[in-house]
């Protein structure tokens, strides 16, 4: 089973569960937890092959969208939540997405950061140069190059040095395992926009998030269950770049939809 951990407020509670993405851990939300906590219960989860998740029997595992999207389903199973709001950054979006149409009773609402939902030209290029090259050079030497041109600027420095911080945890066999997803994003995101789900989804994107911001925005006009925050002076991975708005926003919008407010004790007559 993947490395998960929880901070558990009551059963009153709502769920958070967090997917952090590619290369990273569940370590990316550090400037969330404190926050999340006051309100819900959290999950942390960290995916297969990263952070603390190196257990052999999921490492041996086929490594598809699918596989990896059960992983997170019988952490949640495992401790009994049937139902949760999830918040993603970048590839865990992905997956959340994905959740979503395996089990869409599990997904109560969604907060997808630097959200992946179309392919741009940059990006396919980028895919190509690093399925042409995986093997012959450095993973860290490609990680870095895709982290600066996911985050180039000198304010996106601190995200990107999380980021690739992260990666250095994992081995090359493991990057290329996770790499070779790449060649089913495409067709996947392109199911997910014919079929749509009725799930509450919240946008949360950088302003400077140059390669995924405007499909996103352009799939938000034709979307009744979705609305799009974009956050000034933030590239990709937002919640990094800018916490303290990604916190205010996403915990204003799960509160709309959480199952009940928890009771203020009242205090005894004396």
């Amino acid at each position: 089973m993947l490395y998960y951990k929880t901070y558990e407020l009551s059963d009153l509670h709502d769920w958070v569960v967090f997917i952090h993405g590619a290369g990273g851990s569940s370590s990316v939300w550090y400037k969330q937890v404190k926050e999340f906590k006051k309100h819900f219960n959290v999950l942390l989860i960290d995916l297969r092959g990263h952070g603390k998740s190196r257990n052999p029997l999921i490492l041996n595992k086929k490594y598809s969208f699918d596989n990896v999207s059960l992983d997170i389903i019988e952490v949640l199973d495992h401790i009994n939540i049937n139902k949760a709001h999830f918040v993603g950054i970048s590839l865990g979006t992905i997956l959340i997405r994905n959740i979503a149409e395996i089990d869409p009773t599990r997904v109560k609402t969604m907060v997808l950061g630097g959200a992946v939902i179309r392919l741009n030209t940059r990006v396919k290029t980028l895919i190509w140069l690093g399925n042409l090259s995986k093997r012959f050079i450095p993973y860290m030497w490609l990680y870095k190059f895709f982290a600066w041109c996911l985050m180039p600027k000198k304010r996106h420095h601190e995200s990107r040095i999380l980021f690739v911080n992260q990666a250095k945890k994992l081995c090359q066999k493991e990057f290329i395992k996770w790499f070779k997803l790449t060649n089913d994003v495409a067709p996947l995101l392109v199911y997910f926009e014919e079929n749509k789900v009725n799930t509450p989804t919240l946008y949360v994107m950088g302003q400077e998030d140059y390669m995924f911001l405007y499909s996103v925005e352009e799939v938000v006009k034709k979307s009744k269950q979705a609305r799009l925050e974009v956050i000034q002076d933030s590239g990709h991975v937002c919640n990094v770049d800018q916490p303290e708005l990604f916190n205010q926003i996403s915990i204003e919008f799960i509160k709309g939809y959480c199952k009940q407010s928890v009771p203020k004790a009242v205090p005894l007559a004396t």
